[in-house]
């Protein structure tokens, strides 16, 4: 059997498409992302509508790239940013240490908020500390295939909550298509960064090669499908955060009610859906809230162990690849612990300050640091300081993935000059 013919024997059939792509996707977006589509539709209305659909964009440019190149190189994304020299490892080390800790607790918080306001009973504190259990023994006993299942499950429980509310808002279809034109209303500048950089955006998106790698898509042969998987889930992405700009705009925006900020913010659209339609669309999209919470949670227990497993190979100078570095491998595992039980801490200490501030400092600068990086990894013509890490030219950028990139990095580092002035601003009086 020749090769070709082998390669195409290994390509899945079209119709199972979405795996990875809808992995990332979903883990990406989370409650904040809705939290701020929704303000953007109460404050603008639908005048934003095409910054959301931008984000989308972005993020289908950064994955796609992220893939490509692991599929190209048969190298992780460590890999090929350790290519780049060790400073590159100097900055990952912090940042996913500071990053796991204090992301655990929050997405546990976040998790369980939906489920306190549907069981007024129960102990939010406790509540999350339990959620963080069961996400942890779901992706330590489960395989790729089984969490690919559970993460798919949710995003359709996702789908009904939020395109169910968008529908019940009955969105002015005129209205909807004037949004798509490229218009800044005063005062929108943090508010389309916000959406643009936020929908979805998060260290999981350079998870995805991982994800590509556990379900078996490993070489070139996989590029189109890769493509096509990563294309449908974003358009997934792109129409939960419409929809949610959609209910923020009719439900918000047109009756004069001001959004809260934060996770609250959802709480509170369950209560205006109760107040419009009835208890049940309020209690459904709790439901919806709580899916996406919770999908996000164990995407991060699962990618980014994922990550941290690479890492700590590769400076043991592991073989690509090692068990240890897999799903289920003692590595993976570590860090998921790490997620789980040191945030618990978090949870009853309220979250010291010096942590907050390392995490948002740290946090701002990762997406810089992807776009940059694998704007200079799918450009490169030479091989770096590991073999075969260069992209042969076949998969190397063109211009518009570099124009999309540039596009990327621009807006990215302006975000985290953003971010860190409001870290910054109340520790240091000059700022």
């Amino acid at each position: 059997m020749s090769a070709d013919t082998e390669q195409q024997e290994r390509r899945p059939p079209k119709w199972r498409i979405v795996g990875p792509g809808l992995v990332v996707a979903a883990t990406g977006v989370g409650a904040a992302d809705l939290v701020a589509t929704l303000v953007a539709g109460a404050k603008f209305g639908y005048t934003l509508l095409w910054v959301a659909v931008l984000g989308a964009i972005i993020k289908v440019v950064l994955v796609e790239g992220a893939g490509r190149y692991s599929l190209a190189t048969g190298r992780t994304i460590f890999e090929g940013w350790r290519s780049l020299g060790r400073w590159t490892t100097w900055y990952f080390a912090p940042y996913i240490v500071v990053w796991g800790l204090v992301y655990g607790a929050t997405a546990m918080s976040s998790s369980a908020l939906p489920v306190i306001a549907l069981f007024p009973d129960l102990s939010l504190r406790w509540t999350a500390v339990v959620l963080g259990v069961i996400g942890l023994l779901m992706v330590w006993f489960g395989t790729y295939a089984t969490f690919e299942k559970v993460m798919a499950a949710l995003v359709g429980v996702m789908f009904l909550a939020v395109v169910g509310a968008a529908l019940l808002a009955t969105p002015n279809l005129g209205e909807i298509v004037l949004g798509l034109r490229p218009v800044f209303p005063d005062d929108s500048v943090i508010n389309v960064l916000a959406i643009a950089g936020g929908v979805g955006g998060t260290i999981t998106l350079a998870a995805y090669g991982y994800w590509l790698r556990e379900k078996g898509w490993d070489s070139p042969a996989f590029m189109r499908v890769m493509r096509l998987d990563n294309g449908v889930a974003y358009a997934v992405t792109g129409i939960f955060v419409v929809a949610m700009l959609i209910v923020g705009a009719e439900l918000y925006y047109s009756a004069g009610i001001a959004a809260k900020t934060g996770d609250q913010a959802l709480v509170q659209l369950s209560d205006v859906l109760d107040d419009r339609y009835g208890e049940v669309f309020g209690k459904v999209f709790l439901v919806g809230f709580f899916a996406s919470s919770f999908s996000s949670l164990i995407g991060v227990w699962s990618g980014v162990s994922l990550m941290f497993a690479d890492y700590v190979g590769n400076l043991r100078d592991l073989p690509s690849g090692h068990p240890d570095t897999r799903t289920g491998g003692r590595y993976f595992r570590a860090y998921m612990l790490w997620l789980t039980f040191p945030p618990m801490l978090l949870l009853l200490l309220d979250e010291p300050v010096g942590l907050i501030l390392a995490y948002g400092t740290l946090g701002a600068l990762f997406m810089p640091f992807l776009a940059v990086t694998l704007l200079v990894l799918l450009n490169r013509r030479r091989e770096g300081a590991l073999p075969h890490s260069e992209v042969p030219r076949e998969w190397r950028n063109g211009w518009l993935s570099n124009g999309l990139m540039l596009l990327c990095a621009v807006l990215f580092a302006a975000l985290a000059v953003n971010e860190l002035k409001g870290v910054l601003a109340p520790y240091v009086g000059w700022w």
